[in-house]
């Protein structure tokens, strides 16, 4: 069986915790900052847990991240 692909956007995008959580970035972060109010844009750098409702599609694309 030869080797699985990974989708490599996806590797830049997300990283696995400790524990195997998928960890991403949160969107609405690039431009168009200055309708923002400081408390949404300072929300915006924190990074947050993927959905468990996504994770399986996640994985099947990450096959490798542990």
């Amino acid at each position: 069986m030869p080797k699985m692909k990974t989708s490599r956007s996806a590797a830049k995008r997300f990283k696995v915790t400790g524990t195997g959580k998928l960890k991403r970035n949160k969107a609405y972060k690039r431009h168009i900052l200055t309708k923002k109010s400081a408390k949404t844009k300072r929300n915006l750098r924190k990074p947050a847990m993927t959905d468990a409702t996504n994770v399986k599609n996640m994985k099947k694309i990450l096959p490798y991240l542990k």
